[in-house]
Order: C-alpha cells, then sequence, then structure tokens
C-alpha cells in the first residue's frame, strides 16, 4: 500500500473554507422533504426539536472520529480505504458493492423522489403516480447527460448551495413572522383533534433515521482535511462551526414548520415548504419555495450520480469481477459503463418506491441500515487502526479517546437497530441486496486462489 503521508496536498484551506463547503455539502433537498416524516414519527412539537438537536450532537460527534482518519489516511478511497487498512479486502469489497447496488444508487433515487414531490406541486403530470414518473425522468436524463459528457459548472452548484440557504431563511421568516395567527390556530386545532396521534403513531428511532439523513454529507467533507492549514485548530472549528450553524438552521426551520402549520399540519403534509409558503404567501408563494427545491433536488441527484459512477469505476478498476465497470470513455471523458448499470439500478429503486407509494420513505429504508452497519464500522476501524499502526501520524487526534469514538459507534448501532426495527420491508430489502454480495466474495476469492496457485 501507498504511504498516505505522501498523498497530502498542499495545506490552503482556512476554518471559513471549511465552514463553507461543508455546509454546501450538507444542505440539500432532503431538508425540505424529512421535517414532515420526523413530525410524523414523535408525538409533540418539543420532541421533534429534540431529534433535530441530538441529529446536531451525533453529526459532531462523528466528524471529530472523521477528522482523526481522514487526517491520518488521506485518500481518495475513504472508507473503502480505511476498510481496506483495518479489515482487509473482503470488507472494502462488501462496501463497494453496497456502494453500488444500496447507498448510492438508493441516494440517487430518494433526491429523485425529492425531485418529484415538489415538481408534481408545480406540473402534476398523471394520479398517483406524478412524483415517480417524474423521479425516473430525473435519474434516466441526468445520467444520459452524464453518459455524454454534460457536467454541471462548479459556479451553478455555488449558485444553488446559495439558493437553497435563501431558501431556507425565508421559510424560517415566512414560518416564524409572516404566516396568519389564524392559520396557525387552525393548525394547532387539528393537532389537538386528531392530527397529534399521526406523530404519536411513529417512533423516535425512525424519526432520527430521518433526521440524520439531512445531516447527512459531512463524512464526504471532512475530506477536506488533508489540505487545511493549521489543521488541529482549523479543522475543529470549521467543523465545530459548520456543524452548530447546520444545526441552527435546521431547528430555526422545524420551528418556523410547527409555528405555521402546527405539528398534524407538517406530519399530514408530503410538501411541507410549499404548504408553509402557501399559508403565508398564498399560491405564488407556494410555487416560488417548489422551484427552488426543483433546482437543489436536481442538482443533489446531479452530483450523486456523478460521484457514484466515479466510485463505481474505482470498484471496477479493483476488482476483476467487475472490470466492465471500469473501463473509461474516452471520447465522452466518462465511466460510461459504470454510469448506464448505476441508472439501471436507480431507475429499479424508483419503480420500488413507486411500487411502495412511498417513494422517498421506501428509499431510506433500503439504505439506512446498510449505511449504518458501514458507518458504524468505520467507527471500528479508528480502534483498529491506532492498535495496529502506532507509527502513523496523526496530525489530529480525537478528543477524548476512547469515549468519542465509543459513543459514536453506539450511536451507529442504535441507528441501525432503529432503521431495522421500523422501517420494515424496506430494510429487509437492503439487507438483502447487501448479503448478495457474498457470495459474489466467495467467487472473488476462489477466482483469486486459482489464479495464485
Amino acid at each position: 500500500m501507498n504511504d498516505p503521508s505522501q498523498a497530502r496536498l498542499a495545506s490552503s484551506l482556512s476554518t471559513v473554507d471549511v465552514v463553507a463547503l461543508t455546509v454546501g455539502v450538507v444542505i440539500g433537498a432532503s431538508v425540505f422533504e424529512t421535517p414532515a416524516l420526523v413530525a410524523g414519527n414523535t408525538g409533540s412539537g418539543w420532541a421533534a426539536l429534540l431529534a433535530w438537536t441530538l441529529g446536531g450532537g451525533v453529526s459532531i460527534v462523528g466528524a471529530l472520529c472523521y477528522a482523526e482518519l481522514t487526517t491520518a489516511y488521506p485518500h481518495a478511497g475513504g472508507d473503502y480505504f480505511y476498510f481496506q487498512r483495518a479489515f482487509g479486502d473482503w470488507l472494502a469489497f462488501l462496501f463497494a458493492w453496497a456502494r453500488l447496488v444500496v447507498i448510492q444508487t438508493g441516494s440517487i433515487a430518494l433526491l429523485a423522489f425529492v425531485f418529484g414531490d415538489y415538481a408534481t406541486e408545480l406540473w402534476p403530470i398523471g394520479a398517483q403516480y406524478s412524483p415517480s414518473i417524474y423521479a425516473a425522468l430525473a435519474v434516466a436524463g441526468l445520467t444520459l447527460l452524464n453518459a455524454l459528457g454534460v457536467r454541471q459548472g462548479k459556479h451553478v452548484q455555488r449558485g444553488l448551495t446559495v439558493a437553497t440557504i435563501v431558501g431556507l431563511l425565508v421559510l424560517i421568516g415566512a414560518g416564524l413572522f409572516l404566516v396568519p395567527e389564524s392559520a396557525g390556530q387552525a393548525a394547532a386545532t387539528g393537532a389537538s383533534d386528531g392530527g397529534a396521534s399521526d406523530g404519536g403513531g411513529g417512533s423516535f428511532g425512525m424519526a432520527m433515521v430521518f433526521v440524520l439523513l439531512t445531516y447527512g454529507g459531512w463524512n464526504e467533507a471532512a475530506y477536506l482535511s488533508a489540505e487545511v492549514r493549521d489543521l488541529p485548530r482549523n479543522m475543529t472549528r470549521g467543523l465545530l462551526g459548520s456543524l452548530s450553524l447546520i444545526a441552527g438552521l435546521y431547528l430555526l426551520v422545524n420551528w418556523a414548520y410547527l409555528q405555521g402549520l402546527g405539528l398534524a399540519g407538517m406530519a399530514g403534509s408530503e410538501v411541507v415548504a410549499a404548504d408553509l409558503m402557501r399559508a403565508a404567501f398564498g399560491a405564488p408563494g407556494a410555487k416560488l419555495i417548489s422551484l427552488l427545491v426543483v433546482a437543489a433536488a436536481l442538482s443533489s441527484t446531479n452530483a450523486t450520480i456523478f460521484t457514484g459512477a466515479r466510485t463505481s469505476f474505482a470498484l471496477g478498476r479493483d476488482f476483476r469481477l467487475f472490470e466492465f465497470l471500469g473501463r473509461w470513455d474516452a471520447d465522452t471523458e466518462t465511466p460510461a459503463n459504470a454510469l448506464l448499470v448505476q441508472g439501471a439500478i436507480a431507475l429499479g429503486l424508483v419503480g420500488v418506491g413507486a411500487w411502495t407509494r412511498q417513494g422517498f420513505e421506501a428509499m431510506v429504508d433500503y439504505t439506512a441500515p446498510v449505511f449504518w452497519l458501514f458507518f458504524g464500522l468505520a467507527g471500528a476501524a479508528l480502534f483498529v487502526l491506532r492498535r495496529i499502526e502506532t507509527e502513523t501520524d496523526r496530525p489530529f487526534r480525537v478528543p477524548l479517546y476512547p469515549a468519542v469514538p465509543l459513543l459514536f459507534c453506539a450511536a451507529c448501532l442504535y441507528m441501525l437497530w432503529s432503521s431495522v426495527a421500523y422501517a420494515g420491508a424496506g430494510a429487509l430489502l437492503g439487507v438483502g441486496v447487501l448479503l448478495a454480495g457474498i457470495p459474489l466474495l466467495a467467487l472473488r476469492t476462489a477466482r483469486s486462489q486459482e489464479a495464485s496457485s
């Protein structure tokens, strides 16, 4: 294996850069969908706000663990590289398989469903399947664009991130200051007349699954640590500052939803941002925020398709069993095969969401158990690597070790249990697809033994 110290890049990023980039990665289209689902799984407004507060805390604890891993082992493979060093090729293979068939493709499908829900608010194209039709069109269209070599510019991505944050600020102002008092009272009355029971019918564990999905992405942003000046100080300040800012925004926007719609109004909404803006500004407000969410969802979906195909390409380069994924199209400068296979799997998952008629929720159910399994294993890798690679330089060390990484692993175990216990058939499907990789691993091992004998 290459010495990770040789992979370090020029230190050029400041605390402000870390905050800006982390906020840009984390805040995406999901924040316009999940608050309604969190409200539907909690019995009161304060419990919903508690869930968002705890989500910020868990994210900060996890970010500290990833800061150590990424500074000690700066590598483009991320978790794949940590698993390879700590546990061997077998776990790295299963992680790469999970990325291809569950985690990344499920994320593409769920983001496409966010697009579908809000596009339907603007231009419905059918009855109950309109969100699924839009989701399928988004996956197929963006996959084709990427396969042809068409890429979004970085300035467009940054602009959409700014627009997303502006949209959140508008929602906060609308819910806290502009929704007529009569609308808030009507929503509260609806909750007292039985709407709150909808929230009580869920579970706090499942609410946390949706919350932490919305906080997701900071683990990708932690890869910036190889390029940060004065690493221990700036990385710590950057991670704590960005996640504190994100948690503050999430708490404020959910407080605004509760003030403007009430718990029952949130829980019963499929387009909660549009419903809040409709209450504040009427139909034009709902249209405006729906347009914003459509743009943000397309941006997030496109970025996930782009990065997912690159990890599938790496899988094909490392494992002969999937070598067809590792072919690069010189004409379009894209991993065309990886894009097409990824798109086909994501379209299949859109079909699953359409069949269940739950769309976004079905994809969360499908991806969450597998995601939390490997997230917890990344925390375990920190312990293993500290024990077996004592000479490795660690520019940043997790404070209060081993308590902080133990807390992170415990949180991941709780989230794994919650996602399996409450997600239902979707969770079983995701786990089953992951387990299907074990025979492939056995086949790869057998072929490797034959080649070496």
